[in-house]
């Protein structure tokens, strides 16, 4: 998943002045269907850390993921046949999920829901099992089943309930062609449990199948195996034969077409935009074949893209097999497809080796900017990978100021404590970058070929199972310190907070040029004759977000006239300048601004846009007004922290501005 935290703040730098920051965004049987379930970390001290020959040890089981009510050491789900039919016009799911199971202890097997209505539940023979529901929280409410001995298998009938978290419904006047509704689902961290009753933990993998009838004008698409083409009465089949954990399991449903890249890479959006999309991702085969060749084979056959409407929180999310995009990433010049080489990374980490608990976040997050920016590195050369890496550190020190002054400090940690919390409060630059640049050091300990080496068996030799930070750390002093003898402070890196001071220091003579650029136009050269020539959309964002914090009318007229920003199809680009329009109170850009909340959903753009609105009187107004007409085209994820950052109340009076 990409970067979530939006933009929050500004840092200055005694040589350069303003600097704008963005912190806020196999094979199954060989491992036994890979139930390695390691749930909480089993202690700092290293004499607890499990080794890699625990894999099936009790040890690992003793403490439960704290957002989940599921009991896998009493009983587990192995497999999934889902059979359900999409009603778009009611705007629900309903049907029956089937499990094979197995029972270790107990007499009983407990699931997550979060919203749904439970219809019944039979065993294997048909035979109905007592069940209960407990009581609701913010983890939803437990599913409790009681199983008679020798149960392998139950099906629980079920809907979905009027407001599923994980669940966008849209009007066809909120998707590109604005001919059909559309329906995706958004199951990072623990939404699944929202419209699937699951055992909704990262630390728990299943196979599945499903069964998904939809209307007849419509497709079907799901992190599995796909079709590229229509079928004849709305019925789709799919199969995920790897392992999963729940959050990654994922359903698209919408006037979609397929375009083929290559022969293992393709597009799906709606008719309008695939062939745009096509052309955009034209670089995913070669992108495939990079990443093979650093960390080993792709394991899932096919990797697929779906872009979709503009109202996706994120800008991608790594379901297997089917990366979800946004439209945003579409600029018209392939200048925004690092994050494609992002979600794509995810394959091998956080979809291949997964965080076995969100307090492990850092090893899906750190590990995969790390795996993005050698794709990119590969690619497009050094300096282009110097770019991204320095954003990035430049996101991380923002996000970082943020959680200083913030109710959890320690959330600088790169091993979280989320018990108790959302564990979407966690997924923060601090996972992203913290956890890149720990890899970078580890990298220039032991050089880039002895890295790379690691890396490659880590992934391999813990394919489809689970891994905690006590796991990892174990393994990372057993096979790279131990090995070339290396000391490091590497508490100070996963249990220290902030930024350790042995951090590498990214760095792009491209960026360079830029600051040199604003420079001249701060000391009187106009803005039409810097030289810009050839700048991506990276130095274009280092641009912006270095530009002085308050600045003048004429300065603002001046550089939209020189750089058009207010009509960018750039959308990393267009955000920058809005969020400086709005501190800078440039009222020629806020017609483009309400058009852009209002179209777009993406958190990584709305965060920093609402949260600036907020900093005057004129803006909090302003944001209220916009909001209450965006709103309804947001995700719940989306509409969750914007609500909190609006203090917004659903009876909330209308304003005007």
């Amino acid at each position: 998943m990409e970067r979530t935290v939006g933009w929050t703040g500004r840092l200055y730098t005694p040589t350069f002045g303003p600097v704008l920051l963005s912190g806020m965004s196999a094979n199954t049987t060989a491992i036994g269907t890979a139930l390695i379930f390691l749930f909480c970390a089993c202690g700092s001290d290293p004499a607890s850390r499990t080794s890699d020959h625990e894999l099936d040890g009790k040890d690992t089981l003793g403490n439960m993921d704290h957002h989940s009510h599921a009991r896998p050491m009493e009983a587990v789900i192995e497999h999934l046949d889902l059979d359900i039919a999409v009603d778009m016009a009611a705007k629900r799911i309903s049907g029956t999920a089937s499990y094979a199971i197995r029972t270790k202890q107990g007499d009983h097997i407990i699931l997550d829901t979060d919203g749904l209505v439970i219809e019944g539940v039979v065993d294997g023979a048909g035979t109905k099992l007592p069940y209960t529901l407990g009581d609701s929280t913010f983890l939803g409410r437990p599913l409790n089943v009681e199983l008679p001995a020798g149960t392998d298998r139950i099906a629980i009938s079920y809907h979905t309930g009027d407001h599923a978290k994980a669940l966008q419904w849209l009007a066809p006047e909120q998707t590109a062609d604005k001919k059909h509704p559309f329906l995706f689902t958004q199951g990072q961290a623990i939404l699944t449990r929202s419209w699937i009753p699951v055992q909704d933990s990262p630390g728990i993998r299943f196979t599945y199948t499903a069964k998904v009838s939809v209307p007849n004008d419509l497709m079907a698409v799901m992190s599995a195996s796909n079709p590229q083409g229509r079928s004849s009465d709305g019925t789709y089949r799919f199969t995920m034969d790897q392992a999963i954990p729940a959050y990654l399991v994922a359903l698209a449903v919408g006037d979609l077409a397929f375009k083929p890249v290559d022969a293992r890479t393709g597009v799906y959006a709606e008719r309008g935009v695939v062939d745009q999309a096509a052309w955009e991702f034209a670089d995913m085969g070669t992108m495939l074949n990079i990443a093979e060749r650093l960390y080993g084979p792709y394991r899932w056959e096919r990797y697929d893209v779906i872009v979709l409407p503009p109202s996706f929180p994120f800008g991608g999310m790594e379901n297997p097999r089917l990366t979800f995009a946004t439209p945003t990433i579409l600029a018209g010049d392939r200048s925004l497809t690092a994050l494609v080489a992002h979600e794509l990374a995810h394959s091998w980490s956080g979809n291949l080796v997964t965080n076995a608990t969100w307090n492990d976040f850092w090893l899906n997050e750190g590990f995969t900017v790390y795996f993005e920016s050698r794709i990119s590195e590969a690619i497009h050369g050094p300096d282009y990978a110097g770019m991204l890496q320095q954003l990035g550190r430049q996101d991380l020190l923002s996000t970082l100021v943020r959680i200083a002054n913030s109710a959890h400090p320690e959330d600088s940690k790169l091993r979280l404590d989320l018990k108790g919390r959302d564990p979407d409060e966690g997924m923060t630059e601090v996972a992203y970058e913290k956890g890149a640049a720990f890899l970078r050091l580890l990298e220039s300990k032991v050089g880039r070929p002895k890295f790379d080496g690691f890396l490659r068996d880590y992934f391999a030799r813990f394919a489809f199972q689970s891994m905690t930070t006590d796991r990892f750390l174990s393994h990372l002093q057993e096979h790279l310190l131990e090995p070339n003898h290396i000391t490091l402070d590497v508490d100070a890196w996963v249990d220290g907070v902030g930024l350790p001071a042995d951090a590498p220091t990214p760095v792009s003579d491209r960026f360079n040029k830029v600051e040199h650029e604003i420079q001249r136009w701060i000391a009187g050269t106009p803005a039409r004759q810097l030289d810009t020539t050839g700048w991506s959309t990276f130095e274009w964002m280092h641009f912006l977000r270095h530009l002085p914090k308050a600045m003048t009318e004429e300065q603002m007229v001046e550089l939209d006239k020189a750089f058009h920003f207010t009509t960018s199809g750039n959308s990393e680009v267009l955000a920058a300048w809005l969020e400086s329009c709005i501190r800078n109170d440039h009222d020629a850009a806020f017609v483009r601004l309400d058009q852009f909340l209002n179209t777009v959903g993406r958190r990584k753009f709305l965060v920093p846009l609402y949260t600036e609105m907020t900093a005057t009187e004129k803006g909090r107004i302003m944001a209220q007004a916009i909001y209450r007409t965006a709103r309804p085209n947001y995700h719940s994820v989306s509409v969750h922290t914007i609500d909190d950052i609006l203090a917004w109340k659903d009876n909330q009076p209308p304003v005007n501005f």
